[in-house]
């Protein structure tokens, strides 16, 4: 088992993460008793353009992805996450 790596977060971030942790859980929905089952995937299903995540590098402002099977419209629009 891998150990644990150390908590590099800002104290503010901290703070934070632990706000959110501590929030009160959310009601479940208000569905009829006889309401059918569905899964995630067929909810996204309806909407025309779903999120995706992949792992990727920019390279000179393209943003290519890591896995060569993954296909990106023209227009598609990403977003960046970094690391320093």
């Amino acid at each position: 088992m891998a150990s644990p790596a150390a908590d590099e977060r800002s104290t503010a971030r901290r703070a934070n993460d632990e706000r959110i942790a501590n929030e009160p859980r959310l009601a479940p929905r208000d569905l009829p008793s006889d309401a059918p089952a569905e899964p995630v995937e067929a909810h996204l299903g309806r909407h025309a353009r779903r999120p995706v995540a992949v792992a990727g590098v920019v390279e000179n402002g393209v943003v290519r992805p890591l896995d060569p099977a993954v296909k990106l419209t023209e227009s598609s629009r990403v977003i960046i996450v970094t690391s320093q």
